[in-house]
Parts: structure tokens; sequence; C-alpha cells
């Protein structure tokens, strides 16, 4: 089973800011270093402040700590759902992936 790298996640509610309009956010696949300054635990639990640390760095286009902040709460649902698969072990998702095919 190969492992996603990135994730495109389409807003249900866009993203304004200034004159540019964000549709659609595309997350990469975080390393270790990129989860400096929050805790496994938060960021499993979707916690908004863990996110909010995380996002910006994995996102393009780069998301600010404001924009997250700015997010309808169903897109933060959504990107927390895309995030939190990325840390999923290879084991667990082929075991999902047998379990619904």
């Amino acid at each position: 089973m190969q492992t996603k790298t990135t994730e495109t996640i389409t807003l249900d509610t866009p993203l304004q800011r200034g004159e540019q309009t964000i549709t659609e956010i595309t997350l990469a696949k975080p390393n270790a270093g990129t989860l400096r300054g929050t805790t496994l635990q938060d960021l499993v639990a979707l916690d908004v402040n863990a996110l909010s640390k995380v996002l910006p760095r994995i996102s393009t286009p780069t998301l600010t700590e404001q924009d997250v902040h700015r997010l309808d709460p169903a897109d933060l649902v959504q990107l927390g759902m895309a995030f939190a698969g990325f840390l999923a072990p290879k084991a667990a998702l082929a075991q999902l992936a047998s379990q619904t095919a």
C-alpha cells in the first residue's frame, strides 16, 4: 500500500485573503520537525491551537495562523482529518483498506 504524500481539500466556504480567494488547500505530509511546538496528543485530538501552528507549515497556498482561525469549522475539520490521515501507520491504513474492500 502506498502512502499519500499530499491531500487536496476543497473548502466548503472559500477563504478570502485581501484580493485572493482560496477555494482549495493542498496539505503535504509532515515530518517530525514540522510538528515542533505541539504535542501529538493535541494534533490527534484536532486541537485548534495545535493545528494553527502546523497547518501553515504544510499548506499550499501557505495559510497563516490567522487564516486557520478564520476557517469555517467544517473546513477546519476537513483539514484536520486530512492531516490526521498522515499520522496513521501504514499497517493501520492497510487494515482499514482491507475492511472496506
